[in-house]
């Protein structure tokens, strides 16, 4: 059974590719007691190792992803005890830090890092171009003329003018009583 996605899906393919060799990483960390860390954990804490504390806008510049997706895994890394932040110059800045046991396990870090370097070698060696020379190339393909423009000029009529936006309905709420012994539940605050 092929458990691929298709051939033109090449979005979700991507996406197959990417949980497929992240899942073995993470694979690895679990073996050797450390089910909460995350592969994507491993290219801001180097940046951190590197550079020093950083805000997370430096950061996500440095390794090469949106604030939003660095936000989202600092986060993670925060509740996994890897990162400290601290305010910054203004409220709005977040100064992030190495924690203590980010430090303790540095050297699993580097080591599986070095490991899974070696592996990717090994994996592009069976393949008639090594992967991430493709990745790149097709970055570069993209800046060059986006994929948005490659739709257009492939055929698809431009869009009549957008549909009007759906109007917003609230779905009814039932009051619960706060369980014994709970503060009221005030919503969601961040």
């Amino acid at each position: 059974m092929n458990d691929a996605p298709e051939r033109e899906a090449l979005g979700t393919l991507l996406r197959h590719v990417l949980d497929v060799l992240d899942g073995d990483v993470a694979a690895v960390y679990a073996e050797r007691g450390l089910a909460d860390y995350r592969p994507r954990f491993s290219p801001p804490l180097r940046v951190l190792v590197t550079d020093g504390p950083l805000p997370i806008r430096d950061l996500a510049r440095r390794v090469g992803v949106t604030h939003s997706a660095a936000s989202q895994t600092v986060a993670q890394m925060a509740r996994a005890g890897l990162v400290d932040l601290a305010p910054g110059a203004d409220a709005r800045q977040r100064i992030v830090h190495l924690s203590a046991r980010a430090r303790e396990l540095l050297p699993l870090i580097e080591a599986e890092w070095a490991a899974t370097t070696a592996a990717i070698r090994e994996l592009d060696t069976e393949l008639p171009v090594p992967l991430a020379d493709v990745l790149h190339e097709v970055l570069a393909a993209l800046r060059r003329r986006p994929m948005r423009q490659r739709i257009a000029d492939a055929g698809l009529p431009p869009s009549p003018d957008p549909p009007p936006a759906a109007p917003h309905r609230r779905r009814p709420t039932r009051p619960q009583a706060p369980r014994a012994g709970s503060a009221p539940d005030v919503g969601n605050l961040s």
